[in-house]
């Protein structure tokens, strides 16, 4: 995330360390910090070498991993730039044109520049007038926050943002406040392969990848939306996700792809 000096990202260093459980280093130049399946992401703006070295130390840990590369590398090459999709604009934070939504987009997913999240937001705009008026939403792993933010601005009363990642949860927050739409978003770091927030939600975007989306859809709990906005896999997961459906799940509205990338709309709001 980003913090004063700092207005933008340009090459970006990272060391994998086995081990979880560190507090975060107190340095300006951090970016962020992931922990997730006993393993521990540290990502800056400069080389620290030799103050990872010192953390191994102390801890006990080994580093396995280090990189340094250019910002667009981390993001697969993807400009971060400007788009528009509907009504809505959004701009990276740092850039100075006019913009109805500002993202930070971290080092998290989900900040609308991967196609997944772009074939979600499109399918929001496309489908948002049918939903009821202060309509309520879900974003299962909200990433930066993008989507729950535009859901925000495209009229919903609440939206609930959730992510297995704390990073991406201190991002989301960010840019609710970046955007002014804090009062609507609230923020919850879960796991959902132990526990699933309340679904009773006009809307439910989830963007995940397709072995975590084939385990939700066997709990009943899941299908209580009324529109499912789904996306975070490839053709190649779909035979999954196709099994793993309930007995009657909710109409089969749409299937688009991007870049391989596909979306999923079901739900019983045309």
């Amino acid at each position: 995330m980003l913090k004063p000096p700092y207005t933008r990202y340009a090459r970006i260093y990272t060391y994998h360390l086995e081990g979880s459980g560190f507090i975060a280093p107190d340095d300006p130049d951090l970016i962020g910090m992931w922990q997730e399946d006993g393993k521990t992401i540290l990502i800056f703006h400069r080389p620290k070498d030799q103050q990872v070295a010192e953390l191994c130390r102390q801890k006990g840990c080994e580093l396995f991993y280090q990189a340094d590369l250019d910002y667009d590398d981390w993001e697969m090459g993807r400009e971060i730039a400007p788009f528009t999709v509907g009504p809505l604009t959004i701009a990276p934070v740092w850039d100075a044109g006019q913009a109805d939504i500002r993202i930070d987009p971290s080092v998290v997913f989900g900040n609308g520049f991967h196609p997944s999240t772009r074939l979600c937001l499109e399918s929001l705009v496309s489908r948002h007038a049918k939903l009821p008026k202060n309509f309520t939403g879900l974003d299962l792993g909200c990433g930066t926050g993008l989507l729950a933010i535009s859901a925000a601005r495209l009229g919903a009363s609440s939206v609930l943002a959730v992510d297995h990642n704390p990073l991406a949860c201190t991002v989301t927050r960010q840019n609710a406040v970046y955007n002014k739409v804090e009062h609507i978003i609230t923020v919850e770091q879960a796991d959902l392969r132990a526990e699933l927030p309340v679904t009773n939600v006009d809307v439910l975007m989830a963007n995940l990848h397709h072995e975590l989306l084939a385990g939700l859809f066997h709990y009943p709990s899941f299908w209580q939306a009324g529109l499912y906005i789904l996306s975070g896999f490839m053709p190649g997961g779909e035979e999954r996700l196709l099994a793993s459906l309930p007995a009657s799940p909710p109409p089969f509205l749409e299937r688009r792809r991007q870049d391989k990338w596909c979306v999923w709309i079901l739900g019983r709001i045309i």
